[in-house]
């Protein structure tokens, strides 16, 4: 079976697996998973379980009859595929799209290349997207069914809207202000934090994707320096527009607290195999995402750039790999 090799020799031999990891993510993803379940219920529950059986069906017969290798299902990498591109899927999303954007990012985007640990771009963001340019009504219905609990947020048999992002993309298009926008409309902060309705599964509460950021951190599963320069990059930046025109430009904290930008930052950005190796590689390649994510955002046709700039940053992962490497142990001392 391939080895993961997450950084350039010399290497150290360490108890860490490929499984360990991968269900370590699991388990990270939990919260969120939980959170989404509850707001969007069974539609939640039906987007997640056709990714994942069809992330791992696609694999195991690419790998078991096109390959003819041993099947790689026991790593865990497929269903870690399966549930990120659910939770970057909204609830309405019907099962036959789920089911294309699954063999997309699987059959596409991981396997094409030799599998776990050659692919050049994320396999669930390539399914993402490809879904997005494909089916681009179905990705932006937000319709979301009462969940199995409300807490107070939904009253209603449906919820029906466009995400904060579009809600702001859209009135400052019309020529409306910052201030006349959030005056229609009730941006809670408190809410996004908990858990909001409007976006993609796995942006239903900023706080279960920070609870799964300090697990990963604390399991030393991922080191800090790709999250924390994406989310400093895009609030600086945003920061930044927003001074300088507060009528026009939406402030850092709602940037950060509504979209996928968390998401992506904890779960997509930290992808061992489309990541730079090195920490300086690391540095640039989060606040390269940050940076265009915001830009996207402010500039671009889309009011979400996430998926896009983590898949831009990923084809950039080589040269940062060639011009920034770790430092060697040791140097050579001169015998003269």
């Amino acid at each position: 079976m391939d080895q993961l090799l997450i950084s350039p020799a010399p290497h150290l031999h360490s108890k860490d697996s490929t499984r360990r990891l991968m269900r370590d993510v699991i388990i990270a993803l939990i919260p969120s998973v939980l959170v989404s379940i509850s707001f969007a219920g069974l539609e939640a529950l039906l987007v997640l379980s056709v990714s994942v059986a069809t992330c791992v069906s696609v694999e195991f017969l690419i790998t078991r009859f096109l390959m003819r290798r041993k099947t790689t299902l026991g790593d865990l990498s497929a269903v870690v595929t399966g549930v990120i591109l659910a939770l970057n899927l909204p609830a309405s999303s019907p099962w036959w799209m789920v089911l294309i954007g699954a063999v997309i990012a699987i059959g596409v985007a991981k396997m094409t290349f030799g599998g776990l640990g050659h692919n050049l771009f994320n396999p669930a963001l390539v399914g993402r997207v490809f879904l997005l340019i494909s089916f681009p009504v179905q990705m932006t219905n937000w319709t979301v069914k009462n969940g199995f609990f409300s807490f107070g947020y939904k009253t209603a048999d449906a919820v029906s809207g466009a995400t904060p992002l579009g809600i702001i993309k859209e009135g400052l298009a019309s020529g409306m202000t910052m201030e006349q926008i959030s005056e229609l409309h009730d941006f809670s902060y408190l809410e996004m934090l908990f858990g909001k309705i409007g976006g993609s599964l796995g942006e239903a509460s900023a706080l279960a994707i920070l609870a799964g950021l300090v697990y990963l951190l604390a399991r030393k599963v991922i080191r800090p320096h790709i999250p924390v320069s994406v989310i400093l990059s895009a609030f600086i930046f945003s920061g930044v527009l927003w001074l300088t025109d507060p009528l026009h430009y939406a402030d850092p904290v709602l940037q950060l607290l509504t979209g996928g930008l968390l998401f992506g930052a904890v779960f997509m950005a930290t992808d061992y195999v489309t990541s730079p190796m090195s920490a300086a590689g690391m540095v640039i390649y989060g606040v390269g995402i940050g940076v265009i994510t915001i830009l996207i955002r402010v500039f671009g046709s889309y009011p979400e750039g996430v998926s896009f700039a983590i898949l831009f940053m990923n084809a950039i992962v080589p040269l940062l790999n060639t011009y920034f490497k770790p430092k060697a142990y040791k140097k050579e001392v001169s015998r003269g």
